[in-house]
């Protein structure tokens, strides 16, 4: 394994190894947003909205894959920096047994909640209730697939080799689109036929990525009796990834609680946020990628004891994410009419659907400039932190819906607008916290 962020020029670095992270998200986006291109132009709009009610409930689920397997990857990296190779093998196969085991048990729980969830929870309109759960219930059945890929994917980035994840969501983005325009177009399942070709589509990466693995890196080639359940590496990568998890769940079940918000303005105001968010989404990718980037950046150095390039990381990483925002946010703001045109809802649902993609194109320019410092506090050990700022950014932008949600200055834009009273608090939170440097102490895997 040659693929160490510990020596040589730091910027070029961060920008080979953020690359392939940022357009394997940029084709988990376009897929997700094909999703619901096909469904609002073959399905209507109530499939369209039933499709986007669910993304933010589905993502609780996921966010329990991608922090533990965030926790499993801090621990890889810093054994990687620190050149402990058994420790390394060790959490890595520990790790993927833990989380695939999670995988089955979240998927059965996924199927049993679907019904009250959607109709108390999250207060779905009766007209696309049965079509929200049938949606949910066939996702929940592909989770474990999903929670695999995530596995294999932190593995492989904590030792250097993010590329190779970005060949395998190629490969399922391709399929993903194929089936969608197949199982809607042509066989007319609705709902029903987009979900399917996304658990095909998470089966196919899965497979792709285990098998490379193997392949490619000798260390991780385990045989089938040395995936154990070691309590002491599991209560690490929950003490590491628990954070995580939760920081990506409280994020989620404040935008139910927004979706539930959303929901009591009617359909056509339901399928606006839906086309919103996915476009929203396009907003978060390189804030998201130098995230995951500095995760695994400041864990390998923690564990080679370099902490000046830490800092420097840090700064490099900082200008080139407010950089690439800004130049995506500059392009939904002056195209924001032509993007909706392609999803075939109704002008009523397209004129605030324009109202909701200026306005959050402007502030998610905050986001990006404190976002990708979570990934140094996850690679150090400190992970609760960005919990904790993402618990006071949406609490602040839940309450501001609720309060002002009905009042003549905000009304319905107060669903994009909350997002500057949010952004705000987590910007502050976040770089006080950095400078005071607390975020050094105790950053080891020791």
């Amino acid at each position: 394994m040659t693929k160490s962020m510990t020596d040589g020029n730091i910027w070029k670095h961060i920008i080979k190894f953020t690359l392939p992270i940022f357009f394997g998200s940029l084709l988990q986006q376009l897929y997700n947003t094909v999703d619901t291109i096909v469904v609002g132009n073959f399905c209507g709009e109530e499939s369209l909205a039933a499709v986007g009610t669910t993304a933010n409930f589905t993502f609780i689920f996921l966010a329990i894959a991608i922090g533990f397997s965030a926790g499993t990857g801090v621990l890889v990296s810093q054994s990687f920096g620190a050149k402990n190779e058994e420790y390394l093998k060790n959490s890595a196969k520990v790790g993927i047994i833990f989380i695939l085991t999670l995988g089955i048990v979240m998927g059965f729980i996924g199927v049993i909640i679907a019904r009250p969830a959607y109709k108390y929870l999250v207060n779905v309109p009766s007209e696309f209730l049965e079509l929200t759960i049938q949606y949910f219930v066939i996702y929940s059945l592909g989770l474990v697939f999903q929670y695999g890929y995530n596995i294999f994917s932190a593995i492989l980035r904590s030792v250097g080799d993010s590329a190779a994840t970005l060949y395998f969501l190629l490969i399922a983005s391709i399929l993903n689109i194929f089936l969608d325009i197949v199982f809607v177009k042509y066989f007319g399942l609705g709902v029903v036929g987009v979900a399917i070709a996304t658990d095909i589509s998470q089966a196919i990466s899965f497979i792709c990525a285990y098998i490379y693995m193997r392949k490619k890196y000798k260390i991780f080639k385990f045989k089938f009796n040395e995936y154990i359940f070691d309590k002491t590496i599991i209560k690490k990568i929950i003490e590491i990834g628990l954070p995580i998890a939760l920081q990506l769940i409280v994020v989620s079940m404040g935008l139910v609680f927004i979706q539930r918000a959303v929901n009591d303005f009617g359909k056509s105001m339901t399928a606006s946020f839906a086309v919103g968010q996915r476009v929203e989404l396009f907003l978060n990718l390189p804030c998201n990628a130098f995230q995951t980037t500095m995760a695994t950046f400041v864990g390998q150095n923690i564990g080679a004891k370099k902490m000046d390039r830490v800092k420097i990381g840090v700064r490099d990483t900082m200008l080139i994410s407010l950089f690439l925002t800004g130049l995506i946010a500059i392009f939904i703001f002056n195209y924001s009419n032509d993007i909706i045109r392609f999803f075939g809802i109704s002008n009523e649902a397209a004129e605030l659907c324009n109202q909701h993609l200026k306005t959050i194109s402007i502030i998610k320019i905050v986001l990006s400039m404190y976002v990708p410092i979570f990934g140094v506090f996850q690679g150090a050990n400190h992970s609760k932190v960005p919990t904790f700022i993402v618990l006071c950014a949406l609490f602040t932008r839940v309450l501001v819906t609720y309060l002002f949600r009905y009042t003549a200055f905000f009304g319905k834009s107060i669903i994009w607008w909350n997002g500057l009273f949010g952004f705000g608090i987590g910007f502050i939170i976040t770089w006080s916290y950095y400078f005071s440097n607390k975020w050094q102490e105790k950053s080891n895997i020791s």
